[in-house]
């Protein structure tokens, strides 16, 4: 099988992603081959490995194949499931800000520097983020200030200010921007009391300043040379002003969903047994929980060792699912915030630099658990459309399905007038028959509502 180079890697020149039969490798070009080899030989690698800062790789051999300009082929341990930045509640941008900067600091410490500070770099593993990109480094240079400083402005600061100081849901604003949000923009977006913070108006709003005055040149904030005891001193000021930031979650629509919700004690306790029962029946490896709230059924997959993505509209939401899984130090749950009636689409150059939620499934297992009135009520979506789309997004289906005289669903409709003649279960399992088929059929206890184990029919 030929190799496929990834769409995310033709930017740089140092190297470049590529497919094999299925396996990712990366290749390392020629012209990086000093500072790779300083990576290695300085003990950076081992330090960053060691402290999970750094995706592990091991060296491959050559094929006839690889294009003139290679040096060296690695093939990096696999990340299960690749997230980004305008999927991660403001936790986890901080705590892959904290990374960036704890990366740059070991890095200086064995002559090295971060060429790069893109937030896409890092990822999520075993529930902590880590740098993805080997080739990020280079050799630190005496007098040279950090080349990087505006793109983790860009990527982090900036993002984590508006998301701390304006509105948590500016950090969508990185879905347009996926370079990193300008800092001219930024720094319009703030309030004008962050103008106070002399951390704030250093790094954001007369960094803004300096590159207006420039014309958009990376800006250098302390004259042309820094020794090296201040470019440290410089990055603690950066980690400053990031631990500075804070965001509690509250005030949100579903982040207390579970202490508002009808179910009684019998029809709660019958719910997570009958997920726990088509689980099991499913055997899969990898679950997606669409509309997972605080990740209370995810973690009846992820505490079994399955792989688990817990997707959700509200961050308020995803934040406590993340503090709760770092508090935890689970490996096996990944929250994210996702808005389903609009998912991530395919991103960057051609559309293809960042994947679409889909192109990352199928998972082999996708909960929709009281989601379906939301999407078909609340959002006005056809079950048949929505049967298509869940089809696509894994192979087998645990789905809920609440009936219209449902207190939920009577919310819903409190404030509209009720169009909804098809909103039936039998509409309900004619239409979703088309893509899958029912496996097993569960009322929950105690309440009038439905729990279905549905597998994807071929061809579908």
């Amino acid at each position: 099988m030929s190799d496929a180079d990834l769409p995310s890697s033709f930017r740089d020149p140092s190297g470049s992603l590529f497919m094999r039969d299925g396996i990712l490798y990366r290749r390392v070009n020629a012209v990086y081959r000093d500072d790779y080899d300083h990576l290695l030989s300085s003990g950076l690698y081992s330090a960053l490995v060691d402290a999970q800062l750094l995706v592990p790789h091991d060296e491959v051999a050559s094929t006839a194949a690889e294009p003139p300009e290679r040096y060296r082929v690695i093939k990096p341990e696999a990340i299960p499931f690749i997230s980004y930045p305008y999927e991660w509640c403001f936790s986890q941008l901080k705590d892959a800000a904290r990374a960036t900067l704890r990366i740059q600091q070991l890095a200086l410490d064995h002559g090295m520097c971060l060429k790069d500070a893109s937030a896409y770099n890092l990822q999520f593993r075993r529930g902590r983020p880590v740098l993805i990109d080997t080739l990020s480094f280079e050799r630190h240079r005496p007098g040279r200030p950090w080349v990087a400083y505006r793109q983790f402005c860009e990527h982090f600061l900036a993002p984590l200010a508006l998301m701390a100081r304006a509105d948590v849901r500016l950090s969508q604003l990185l879905r347009i921007y996926i370079d990193g949000i300008p800092l001219d923009l930024a720094s319009r977006l703030l309030p004008w009391r962050t103008r106070l913070n002399p951390l704030l108006w250093i790094h954001l709003h007369l960094h803004a300043r300096m590159q207006a005055r420039f014309g958009g040149k990376t800006v250098n904030m302390h004259g042309r040379q820094m020794s090296e005891r201040a470019l440290r001193g410089f990055v603690d000021a950066l980690r400053s002003a990031v631990e500075r930031l804070t965001w509690r979650p509250q005030g949100t629509a579903w982040a207390d969903y579970y202490d508002q919700t009808n179910y009684t004690a019998a029809a709660a306790d019958d719910k997570r047994r009958l997920v726990a029962e088509f689980i099991d029946l499913a055997r899969p490896t990898v679950v997606w929980d669409l509309g997972a709230n605080v990740g209370a059924y995810s973690r009846i997959a992820s505490d079994q060792g399955i792989r688990t993505i817990a997707f959700d509209i509200d961050p308020a939401a995803v934040e406590k699912n993340y503090l709760e899984c770092r508090r935890t130090g689970e490996a096996n749950l990944l929250p994210l915030v996702l808005d389903l009636t609009n998912p991530s689409g395919g991103a960057g150059w051609a559309n293809e630099e960042r994947q679409s939620l889909a192109a990352r499934g199928p998972a082999d297992l996708v909960l929709a658990l009281a989601l379906v009135h939301h999407l078909a009520i609340g959002n006005n979506v056809p079950f048949d459309m929505i049967a298509r789309f869940l089809a696509r997004l894994g192979r087998t289906l645990v789905i809920e399905f609440v009936p219209k005289d449902d207190s939920q669903v009577q919310r819903l409709l409190a404030s509209r007038e009720d169009v909804f003649t098809s909103y039936d279960e039998q509409s309900f399992e004619r239409d979703f028959g088309r893509q899958f088929a029912i496996e097993v059929r569960r009322p929950i206890a105690d309440s009038r509502r439905v729990l279905y184990l549905m597998r994807r029919t071929e061809g579908a």
